[in-house]
């Protein structure tokens, strides 16, 4: 019989008409107040040259976490600014002693066998490619180290290198597979991350197997397919073989959406944590539409601050002439003037991107993948005891420096 006084309890609702009980997930959060603290950090991020933008990406992810209520109860992002600021410049010590010393020596050995530079730039771009991986395992681990839910933090084990070496074993067997082992490899990373994630005292644990992602890469492959076959059977027809070529492009996006959102839907239905189990129900065409209109309303607005850009830059480069147009106002700027019309313009179109990419793509992605969550059997979470606090004093350092996996 369950007790009607706790609360985690009483706050249990039911996800679908036929599917399980549990908490049910919801996102509280507006469009409008995204919009402007998005708009609002950004402008501070730029006036301080860069340095803000750690205080910035702190304050959206508390909004995000805030936002997201599962069975009522919201969760907390506890992350410190100034342990990114710091994690940052460690990141940075790193990467300049790599670029310095490990690319010298690279250059020096590839001009000695090689005669030239180029064996030296492939060298030094595939020894960054663990660093990327290594980079994004630790990012997801501070992140989940700074994440509470009903108080109690989330952590990942620390296994930064062994997702990395996974990772390049993975990615090759799917390079030289053509793709079609793409599945395994999302089911067998996620396996390694979800695997070594606790939430308090509770370990979750990543079931089912890889073929079960194979059905998610229909879509991909069905467009692939009647692309592929009308380019080369379309001899004939070339309209009707762009017509469908065209169709099949638009098709292939949305099979990667389909993709991504059946792959979170499998994966997470088939985790579990102790007798906590979860069950989502994402819309993949609900998804592609917050994308497709999303980021065409963002573009839409967004290019309007494009238009005084390019007028600086035809003046600027005496090009309105030939081509026959005249701006009296833009003309008769003197050339401090266009520098700084044209430095306004340019941060004006990227501050105005972040901000409408938040209102209307991020934002809605939030809102409906946690709608779309239900945590099952939820009398398991009152024995889950506190973990202890991972102090990770790098924070996510490499993910900032390396501009990988340290987003919202």
């Amino acid at each position: 019989m369950q007790d009607i006084d706790n609360p985690w309890v009483r706050t249990q609702t039911k996800a679908t008409d036929d599917g399980p009980e549990g908490l049910a997930g919801e996102f509280i959060g507006v469009r409008g107040r995204v919009f402007g603290l998005a708009l609002k950090t950004g402008l501070f991020t730029v006036f301080t040259l860069g340095l803000y933008r750690f205080w910035m990406k702190t304050r959206l992810r508390r909004w995000y976490w805030s936002s997201v209520r599962v069975g009522g109860i919201p969760a907390e992002y506890v992350g410190d600014p100034l342990e990114k600021l710091l994690g940052f410049l460690i990141a940075v010590v790193f990467l300049a002693f790599y670029i310095g010393i490990v690319n010298l020596i690279l250059m020096f050995l590839s001009f000695s066998l090689f005669q030239g530079n180029v064996a030296a730039y492939a060298l030094s771009f595939v020894g960054v490619i663990p660093l990327w991986f290594y980079a994004s395992y630790r990012a997801r681990r501070y992140v989940l180290a700074r994440t509470r839910w009903r108080s109690i933090r989330f952590g990942l084990e620390p296994g930064a290198w062994g997702y990395a070496w996974r990772a390049l074993v993975h990615w090759a067997i799917t390079i030289v597979t053509c793709g079609l082992l793409w599945p395994r490899m999302t089911f067998w990373l996620e396996k390694y991350r979800t695997d070594r994630t606790w939430y308090g005292d509770v370990k979750l644990e990543q079931m089912g197997k890889w073929t079960m992602l194979f059905g998610a890469t229909k879509h991909i492959i069905l467009a692939l397919v009647i692309g592929g076959a009308s380019l080369l059977l379309g001899t004939n027809g070339l309209f009707w073989a762009f017509l469908v070529t065209f169709a099949c492009s638009i098709w292939f996006g949305y099979g990667l959406v389909y993709y991504r959102v059946k792959c979170w839907e499998l994966l997470t239905n088939n985790k579990q944590a102790n007798g906590i189990v979860f069950w989502a129900q994402p819309s993949p065409w609900r998804v592609f539409w917050i994308y497709a209109l999303g980021y065409g309303i963002t573009g839409f607005i967004a290019s309007i601050f494009f238009t005084p850009l390019a007028m600086v830059a035809l003046v600027a480069v005496g090009m309105l002439e030939e081509l026959n147009l005249s701006v009296d106002a833009i003309e008769a700027l003197p050339a401090w003037g266009l520098a700084i019309a044209g430095i306004m313009s340019y941060f004006a179109m990227f501050l105005v991107w972040g901000a409408l990419r938040h209102a209307f793509v991020t934002m809605p992605l939030w809102r409906h993948y946690a709608g779309s969550l239900t945590v099952v059997d939820p009398g398991d979470i009152d024995r889950v005891s506190q973990r202890p606090r991972d102090a990770f004093d790098e924070a996510e350092g490499f993910a900032e420096a390396l501009d990988v996996g340290a987003a919202i």
